[in-house]
């Protein structure tokens, strides 16, 4: 089940200024002095919320986006498991700055995630609500190959939802409860999927706030830019949703889930 999400900047200080803005988080770098690079846990009230980095030596510049990490039990073993299935290996399993071991993959249509096999950090401590990591999505022009693909490798298992023309699904973890007992989709709902033009594939990340008109306006004041203005989801009374990127460019959605006031 996805389990962590963290976006890479050159320069992380306008990303660490935009979401201690937008979102309310606390950031603190994890790795010594002389590493070249920072590792910024971000927390909400005190908990562990997301990471932000930047490259050490040597490192690629990284083009800012947010990545879903996705917990398996052998970060080796998904790795075969991902080129059987007909996905790639980008990177080779490492040990991750999070502690355990990491693969960087994507599906047959392009959408990239991280395969994590946890150790002493376990992921997000602070999900479903405002100002924390809710859900990821994957936006692909092959909605029949990513539900092969997934099912294949995690288990997922795809239902329709929503409004039949949107063509949406949601993927479901058989056995797994999560979320809360008032959500509009069954507990065991671990991921989205949207069917898309976009070319190649991608997974995209969503974060609970508590207005979503207030959250856009302060992306914009601190440097962000507003992708998709906030407005009403259809057939959910009470749920505003807005597309924004931050100063780097990584790009996010923010929503009022019904109830919020």
């Amino acid at each position: 089940m996805p389990c962590w999400v963290e976006t890479w900047h050159d320069d992380p200080e306008p990303a660490i200024r935009f979401y201690s803005g937008v979102l309310g988080w606390e950031a603190e770098n994890t790795l010594p002095p002389d590493a070249g690079g920072t590792f910024h846990i971000c927390r909400l009230r005190g908990r562990d919320a997301a990471a932000i980095g930047s490259p050490i030596p040597d490192g690629a510049p990284p083009t800012p986006v947010w990545t879903t990490f996705i917990l398996v039990g052998s970060a080796e073993e998904t790795a075969a498991k991902v080129r059987d299935a007909g996905g790639s290996v980008i990177v080779e399993p490492f040990e991750s700055l999070e502690g355990g071991r990491l693969t960087i993959a994507a599906d047959p249509g392009g959408g990239t995630f991280a395969a994590w096999e946890q150790a002493e950090h376990k992921g997000a401590q602070v999900v479903n609500e405002p100002g924390a990591y809710s859900m990821s999505a994957l936006q692909t022009p092959d909605p029949e190959g990513a539900k092969a693909f997934y099912r294949e490798l995690f288990g997922w298992e795809a239902e329709p939802f929503g409004p039949e023309e949107a063509g949406m699904s949601i993927w479901l973890l058989p056995g797994y409860v999560g979320g809360t007992p008032q959500q509009p989709v069954p507990r065991d709902n671990v991921a989205v999927m949207i069917p898309g033009a976009e070319d190649p594939a991608r997974w995209s990340v969503d974060f609970w706030v508590f207005d979503a008109d207030e959250a856009a306006a302060v992306a914009s004041e601190l440097g962000g830019s507003i992708i998709t203005p906030p407005s009403d989801v259809p057939g959910v009374p009470g749920m505003r949703q807005a597309v924004i990127a931050d100063p780097g460019g990584a790009v996010l959605s923010i929503t009022q889930p019904p109830g919020v006031p």
